[in-house]
């Protein structure tokens, strides 16, 4: 399939006010509730790209035209969004849409993805499960559905080989974790929990230190000593490795079956109860496109690497990209139990208030296009209904 034509882009600068409003509320104790939150790698400034279908195109091949005119997606430059940067370069979420048009806006962390959705400046997007629990939990659960899932694993605990040779060594080194309350940083806090070392979640003091670093940031500080390692999503694992790191635990290896939800698709519920077609169609999108890197794993990888060549001005080397490709696994099931499992680690960790998240799945569509697709449905965990 031919790409999509390159769209313009414009280019938002980053809210610093919200920077520093989110490291004084850290400082002050906040519920983590407001701390969880995902980081991405290499990834630029927030930025809006406009993709027009052809007028004449149907969505999906039926002939019917959707029920709005305009879709909003939103996404991160990272290999573990694969799914968007695949489908939307090999142009299947057009095919699916048909004449609706797509508006795709570039996102460096969960928080203002989530702030985006709730504003009406996206309505469906790819983000990792703790913004999502926490959109979901902010707003009462009346701001968004997780819809389905992208992808599992991708995430790694690589270290200095000459000041840690096995997990037993952890003690008084300091361990880069992408941000306070994110996905890999509550995973850090729980393992080192359950290993018997003593944390304080807030500051990252302990027996182990664990020190906030922005994933473009964590290589240089790796370099120079700053941290002796760090628990990280693909691609800046391998990126640590090619720079002489080792992996010393690949998390895939602490959840049953190796499996574990590291990107979700949510939705608005205003935009899924008043455009369910539309829904449908770009889940259609994610079902064909997963099949499709399943399919084609070395196409699909370029094409993840041109995406994210076009959005942040440079392709990830072989050495990198390989590693990293090769560690994700694209996915339909959101794997709910495991959504479940990370919030009760954040609980654990002192992050996270017990949150409620009953209703924050709605499976109906996406088990329309499995059924359709001769798939199995996926389950949502018993957290389907409100």
């Amino acid at each position: 399939m031919a790409p999509i034509q390159a769209p313009s882009h414009t280019r938002a600068r980053p809210n610093a006010g919200r920077i520093r409003r989110t490291a004084a509320a850290a400082a002050a104790g906040l519920t983590a509730v407001a701390l969880l939150s995902a980081c991405s790698y290499g990834s630029k400034a927030d930025k809006s790209a406009d993709t027009k279908a052809d007028a004449a195109a149907t969505a999906g091949g039926s002939g019917a035209k959707l029920s709005a005119d305009t879709v909003k997606i939103g996404y991160f430059a990272n290999l573990t969004h694969g799914t968007p940067l695949v489908g939307l370069q090999e142009g299947i979420f057009q095919k699916e849409l048909g004449a609706t048009q797509i508006k795709t806006q570039v996102f460096n962390a969960g928080p203002a993805e989530i702030e985006a959705l709730n504003a009406g400046s996206i309505d469906i997007g790819w983000i990792g499960p703790s913004p999502a629990i926490n959109g979901y939990t902010k707003s009462d659960g009346k701001s968004l559905k997780i819809i389905g899932g992208s992808a599992s694993g991708g995430v790694k605990l690589v270290v200095n080989p000459d000041k840690i040779s096995s997990l037993d060594d952890l003690k008084g080194k300091k361990i880069a974790t992408p941000q306070l309350g994110n996905t890999q940083d509550v995973a850090l806090l729980n393992y080192l929990a359950g290993k018997g070392y003593k944390v304080d979640a807030a500051s990252g003091a302990g027996d182990v230190s664990v020190v906030r670093t922005d994933n473009k940031v964590t290589p240089d500080a790796y370099k120079s000593g700053s941290v002796d390692g760090a628990w990280v999503p693909e691609p800046t694992a391998s990126k640590l490795v090619s720079l002489g790191a080792k992996v010393l635990l690949n998390e895939k290896d602490v959840w049953p079956d190796k499996k574990f939800v590291i990107t979700n698709i949510i939705v608005s519920q205003k935009f899924l109860k008043e455009h369910p077609d539309v829904v449908e169609a770009v889940l259609r999108g994610s079902v064909k496109t997963n099949a499709f890197i399943k399919a084609d794993s070395d196409k699909a990888k370029a094409d993840a690497n041109e995406a994210i060549k076009k959005e942040v001005g440079s392709a990830l080397e072989p050495a990198v990209l390989d590693p990293a490709w090769a560690d994700i696994d694209f996915l339909d099931d959101p794997l709910a139990n495991t959504l479940q499992a990370e919030a009760d680690h954040a609980v654990t960790a002192g992050l996270l208030k017990k949150p409620n998240l009953n209703g924050i799945y709605d499976l109906t569509l996406l088990n329309k296009v499995l059924a359709t697709q001769g798939q199995a449905a996926v389950a949502d965990a018993g957290l389907g209904a409100k």
